[in-house]
């Protein structure tokens, strides 16, 4: 199952794409639903995230990492992941515009089932639609 949301925040695609550290992950944290960062590495390929979360333990992988003038990303695999997944792939796209930055969140996800697939979806659209103020007022911020 797929799932993308974007949004536009300021500033230039290098700038906004050395501000996803710790400090934004953790700002982005879903207040119905806290989470613990017990380990971050950064978004480098090789990279881990270890997470506590009320549902149990999130480890994610750094697979993949583009840095280009005009559009970079990373991707983060889901290698544990708490019930019901048992896939996560996660893409974080910083792409240019005439407007600012164009933030993409590209979720592929799979569960146990194709029925979970289906009733987790406006869960996770809902989680990742909420991230969008935290963002323009994270890229309003000055580093």
């Amino acid at each position: 199952m797929k799932i993308q949301l974007q949004v536009t925040v300021p500033g230039q695609v290098a700038s906004v794409f050395a501000r996803f550290d710790q400090k934004l992950f953790e700002a982005l944290s879903p207040p119905l639903m806290p989470v613990q960062v017990l380990r971050f590495d950064g978004c480098e390929v090789g990279h881990e995230i270890h997470l506590s979360l009320p549902v149990g333990e999130w480890i994610s992988l750094i697979t993949e990492r583009v840095v280009g003038e005009s559009e970079s990303f990373f991707v983060d695999q889901g290698k544990k992941l708490p019930f019901p997944f048992v896939y996560w792939r996660h893409q974080h796209i910083v792409r240019g515009t005439k407007e600012g930055v164009l933030l993409i969140d590209a979720i592929e996800y799979k569960t146990k089932s194709p029925v979970l697939d289906i009733l987790v979806r406006p869960v996770l659209w809902v989680m990742f639609k909420a991230r969008h103020p935290v963002y323009r007022r994270f890229f309003q911020e000055k580093a």
